[in-house]
């Protein structure tokens, strides 16, 4: 499994509460799809930057929907460009179904 953790700058309009009504907008189309296991959104309001945390079964489930386009309408919707990071992720610990995830990477 792969942990993609997704930055961008946020403008100054920008506050707790427009921030979770643009994530809420967002969440939809996340729902289902290919190779998406889980993602948090994320807000920090002192350094104005928001993004996502996301599980992925493969780093190229994530690099099919990090596209140029998708990109671009981060930096469109948010006023600035992403910046992504992976990273792998052998071991899960869900404490809500009391499971632990190992990916046999």
């Amino acid at each position: 499994m792969i942990t993609a953790i997704v930055n961008f700058k946020l403008p100054a309009d920008i506050d707790a509460q427009k921030a979770a009504e643009l994530f809420k907008g967002s969440a939809p189309k996340y729902r289902g799809m290919k190779g998406l296991v889980r993602k948090y959104y994320l807000f920090d309001a002192e350094k104005r930057i928001g993004g996502g945390v996301y599980l992925w079964k493969s780093k190229a489930d994530a690099e099919a929907v990090y596209t140029p386009q998708w990109q671009a309408y981060i930096a469109e919707r948010y006023g600035a460009p992403p910046e992504i990071r992976y990273f792998e992720t052998s071991v899960v610990v869900d404490n809500e179904t009391d499971t632990i995830l190992a990916d046999a990477a």
